[in-house]
């Protein structure tokens, strides 16, 4: 149990316990007639397309369980919270009301994603209880997608609760493997119960993993666990529980990611309150989870923002910080299809000893390029330390008059409740100024990109600034991105890089990245002979988003192939480990009775080392009927362009 919360918080039994019983009952669609003390047993089920989670109360303990065609996905496992008081909801409780299941079925259009349309079909289940030994009514809510289940806790009352810890709990089946990081390390598969102890004297300490985890269960399922709608509460990590070697259990975050910023062991939240929903992305296959992982935007809170037309996902070029690499940064980003110019750390001055981002450096012209990029339909994004940013309206007010587009904020280490309530108000402050945002550093999604689509991607992933192996990246779509966007900046023809030049292609159809940095570390000069880079008009022709988007195949840290249809026109990347391997791709999502021209961009014969190894580039004629044989060298890849004739 943790803490208390801090001196003068107020007492959560007092405030709950004075709350009328029927306060806050609309909220989240869990009213309904309180009665006497219930059943201290019961049960409610929430089933969709297969997948079901099961909400009980035995002999007045809460506890939840999932499955995906009668397999368990989690076994009966605890549910909970912990007042600062001491109070623990869910232990010892009686059934108030079970209010009746409701089925949504609705289609919505985000302003930009994975598709053009998402479909949001789920059962919704929901007990109201009430704590036995305070009176304290409170409830649990539970759904059932096709693509996973959900389940979140409703505070009711007026005024404010001061919430402790969590006590969610999932028991995966004997013989799971997750997939463990913390930060920006790489991933570690290990049992639920052995999660590398990590963390410093001046952060969260112990068994801890990052979400999104990912689980490997028996009879080959596949399941993420991630969060969506995480608003005024602190991030989710999970932990490993001692002598449960099947068990993992919330822990709500008390430092900042990177010990940064005050201890929080406790949160105040206003009341009525839902927490963050804990949802579980589910597959029968490791494809079909990559398919699934609009489950944590249909969890999020709509679109917040009344007019979205000045919201422009796209590709990205980093400049160095003269005032003459920014115009030719323009030049290029034209010539290449690039969307966007960046300058980064320093471009007005030191960014940890610099507080003051109002003044470029003198190397920087700024409103000369931002003039001469507006003039070229060219965006222009600024990085920001979060040092800087004592006044982001001041802050963002000013970006807005020179013309910049878009900032990208550093250094933001979420994790406590207020680091949430400030990276949402960034977000929010920068809608106001028509400002696109991305976030880095060790930051998690939770679907904040559907309330404030200006928020366009996060970090919060082991990319290029680290140069992972293959077998991290053919990780990546099956864990880090079904949480959300994720910012990796790929590379091409860079020496550092353990992979192939194809596989770095295949990125930018692989991971969903609405925001995509591209040529991270390099120069408009170094492809200044574009016969010597074969890829370049795969870059320039991608988009970042999609109208459809289908995962063909993959295994996870093995091989991945994912296409994605932008108008007419398809693309497919495919991506390996460190493992040679063919795969067949069968083209049945082409359009049927039409022809397409396959511009295929594969592995050569392999080099000394992968980055060595050549793009080859051919075309082919193909339908639906085909099915595309794809050589993958080793930590090689291949990227298509499906073209309709």
């Amino acid at each position: 149990m943790r803490a208390s919360g801090e001196p003068g918080s107020p007492s959560r039994r007092g405030v709950l316990k004075g709350a009328a019983v029927t306060a806050g009952t609309a909220m989240a669609g869990l009213g309904g007639t309180a009665h006497a003390a219930g059943p201290r047993d019961c049960s409610t089920t929430a089933r969709m397309g297969g997948t079901a989670i099961t909400l009980s109360v035995v002999d007045g303990a809460l506890r939840w369980s999932a499955t995906r065609d009668g397999r368990t996905v989690v076994d009966t496992s605890a549910l909970g919270l912990t007042l600062a008081d001491g109070t623990v909801l869910g232990n010892d409780v009686t059934l108030l009301d079970d209010g009746r299941g409701t089925v949504v079925h609705r289609t919505w259009s985000p302003v930009y994603g994975r598709n053009a349309t998402v479909t949001d079909h789920y059962q919704e289940r929901r007990l109201r209880l009430r704590d036995a030994a305070t009176g304290i009514p409170f409830g649990v809510q539970i759904r059932a997608y096709k693509s996973g289940v959900a389940l979140r806790y409703v505070l009711f009352g007026t005024g404010t609760a001061v919430i402790a810890d969590e006590l969610t709990t999932f028991a995966f089946p004997a013989g799971t493997t997750v997939y463990s990081a913390r930060d920006e390390d790489a991933y570690v598969p290990v049992p639920p119960g052995s999660i590398p102890v990590t963390g410093t004297s001046t952060t969260d300490n112990g068994p801890l993993t990052d979400l999104p985890l990912t689980a490997t269960l028996s009879e080959g399922l596949i399941a993420c666990v991630c969060e969506s709608a995480r608003l005024t509460y602190p991030r989710l990590m999970l932990s490993s529980v001692p002598d449960a070697p099947n068990t993992v259990s919330a822990f709500l975050m008390e430092h900042t990611a990177r010990g940064t910023g005050e201890v929080e062991t406790a949160s105040t939240v206003p009341t009525p309150f839902a927490t963050p929903w804990r949802a579980v992305v589910i597959g029968a296959t490791h494809a079909e989870l990559v398919d699934n992982a609009e489950l944590i935007l249909n969890l999020a809170p709509p679109n917040v923002l009344p007019d979205t037309s000045w919201i422009r996902p796209g590709k990205v070029f980093r400049c160095e910080l003269t005032t003459a690499a920014g115009l030719a940064g323009v030049d290029f980003a034209v010539a290449r299809g690039i969307d966007h110019i960046e300058y980064d750390a320093g471009w007005y001055g030191p960014e940890f000893t610099t507080v003051d981002a109002t003044t470029p450096i003198a190397a920087i012209d700024m409103p000369s390029v931002i003039s001469y990029a507006t003039s070229h339909g060219i965006g222009v994004f600024l990085y920001v330390n979060r040092l800087a940013l004592t006044d982001a309206d001041a802050l963002f007010a000013l970006y807005k008059g020179w013309g910049v587009t878009g900032i990208k904020l550093g250094f933001i280490n979420d994790g406590t409740q207020s680091m949430t309530d400030r990276i949402t108000a960034w977000a929010r402050t920068a809608a106001e100024h028509e400002l696109l945002i991305d976030m880095h550093d060790d930051v998690r999604p939770s679907g904040l990109e559907r309330t404030y689509p200006n928020y366009l991607s996060l970090e919060g992933v082991r990319g290029n600034e680290q140069f992972p192996t293959a077998t991290h990246n053919v990780t990546l779509p099956f864990a880090r991105n079904i949480g959300g966007p994720l910012d990796y900046t790929i590379c091409y023809g860079q020496s550092r890089n353990k992979t192939t030049n194809a596989h770095q292609m295949a990125m930018a159809a692989v991971y969903y990245q609405p925001l995509n940095f591209l040529f991270w570390y390099d120069k408009p000069s170094k492809y200044a002979t574009p016969a010597n880079w074969p890829g370049l008009p795969w870059f320039h022709a991608i988009p970042t988003t999609w109208d459809e988007s289908r995962a063909l195949a993959g295994q996870i840290g093995e091989y991945v192939a994912v296409a994605r249809r932008s108008g007419t026109t398809w693309y497919l990347g495919a991506m390996t480990n460190e493992t040679a391997r063919t795969l067949s791709l069968p083209l049945t999502f082409l359009a049927p009775d039409t022809t397409y021209t396959a511009t295929v961009y594969a592995d050569g014969t392999p080099g000394t080392s992968p980055f060595r190894t050549p793009v080859v580039v051919s075309t082919l004629s193909v339908t639906s009927a085909n099915t595309l044989v794809a050589a993958l060298a080793e930590a090689g890849g291949q990227a298509v362009i499906l073209t309709p004739n």
